[in-house]
């Protein structure tokens, strides 16, 4: 086998087989582990291969209507996640991830700490969240307390900002704002700490929220975060605005919600309604 056999082999998923370009590469990871780690020699240069590539999708987003009823399917935990994901344009993850004091109620921002790409962020912070988020930390803190009174190894903290200061991860403004209810143990130290809640959770309550909302769009978690830039856009918020809202490095990523907007109704007047309206005329 050559370099040249794994290029066409690569070719032919890409053009015959017609597959999704994660399925690619899948193949080519297995090719090359396999020269590797069986064969025992370097797969060669087949970087000429012709790449599969799939369909550019648009962002599901949900309208105002659809967010209204969506919200009022949710409730405490779940209902906080998805008005931080709606609100502040945050990944799921970046919402299950917030410390304590990354949330600052009086000037109403959030501080995304490590986003996607390692990247920190500000963000604003909906007034209408305030009341909730207050009544929530009071949660937070007795959860806080009972975990001071035991045998506990405190909040997990990454190694740099562990070792820099080893007392943080016993104060309050480092405690996870959404902490999971029981402890468990840290596969990295074999501590016992008291993790946030996982994405999964949010992602399922997300799903059941949908569903009960008769929602028929393949809504997830992340057409939140759609949702809000382009509702943002359509209130007429400046596209570099929301670059910086959503944390974008390149503005590219950020101008396909005006993609969105141009599929809207509101953006072409369709010749439907001149045909209905003239007939109507005639009758």
């Amino acid at each position: 086998m050559t370099s040249l056999d794994i290029g066409e082999f690569l070719d032919f998923l890409a053009i015959q087989r017609k597959v999704a370009p994660g399925t690619q590469k899948i193949a080519l990871n297995a090719i090359v582990f396999m020269c590797r780690h069986v064969l025992g020699r370097e797969a060669g240069d087949f970087s000429d291969y012709h790449k599969a590539s799939g369909p550019k999708k648009l962002p599901v987003v949900l309208t105002r209507n659809e967010i209204r009823s969506l919200f009022a399917q949710l409730e405490d935990t779940s209902f906080l996640c998805a008005g931080l994901m709606y609100g502040s344009g945050l990944r799921v993850m970046e919402t299950v991830r917030l410390r304590v004091a990354d949330v600052d109620l009086e000037r109403l921002t959030i501080r995304v700490r490590d986003g996607k790409g390692r990247k920190s962020r500000l963000t604003t912070l909906s007034p209408d969240l305030t009341e909730r988020i207050e009544l929530h930390l009071k949660w937070v803190e007795s959860l806080f307390l009972i975990d001071k009174s035991r045998n506990w190894a405190g909040v997990y903290l990454p190694d740099a900002l562990a070792r820099k200061y080893p007392s943080a991860p016993f104060e309050w403004g480092w405690q996870y704002l959404f902490p999971a209810s029981k402890h468990s143990k840290d596969p990295r130290s074999g501590k016992i700490r008291r993790h946030h809640i996982t994405e999964q959770t949010v992602q399922r309550s997300m799903k059941q929220a949908v569903r009960k909302a008769k929602i028929v769009k393949p809504a997830t978690c992340h057409s939140l975060r759609h949702s809000f830039a382009t509702h943002l856009l359509e209130n007429g918020a400046d596209i570099r605005t929301i670059q910086a809202q959503l944390g974008h490095s390149d503005v590219k990523t950020t101008e396909i919600y005006t993609h969105v907007l141009n599929r809207g109704g509101s953006a072409v007047r369709s010749p439907m309604t001149d045909i209905l309206c003239s007939s109507q005329g005639v009758s």
